[in-house]
């Protein structure tokens, strides 16, 4: 928790003597906005880690649509495996507020 308050206690914000309702924090003040610094900073790492496995997704979509087989068979499954990651993509992005 210091390692994310004293940059921003350097940086001119102000802590207030309220706390975040979600985790119990100090509330900060800067430039005229009230912020919880703990609970943005856990939102800027599962936004990360949510890019991540995005990333991952269209890296195995992109290969999956590079390598379609001939066969009948195989190529249903590669199509159904690119469908189920499309779907995934779907929900991260609107996990993320993207869509």
């Amino acid at each position: 928790m210091r390692t994310v308050l004293m940059p921003l206690m350097l940086s001119g914000a102000k802590m207030l003597d309220k706390h975040c309702p979600r985790c119990g924090s100090p509330l900060f003040e800067k430039d005229g906005r009230v912020f919880c610094p703990i609970c943005e900073h856990r939102k800027k790492q599962r936004q990360a880690e949510m890019r991540g496995v995005e990333e991952r997704l269209l890296e195995k979509l992109n290969e999956l649509a590079n390598s379609l087989p001939d066969e009948i068979d195989e190529l249903e499954k590669h199509l159904r495996a690119m469908e189920k990651i499309i779907e995934l993509l779907e929900k991260y992005r609107k996990l993320e507020g993207g869509g």
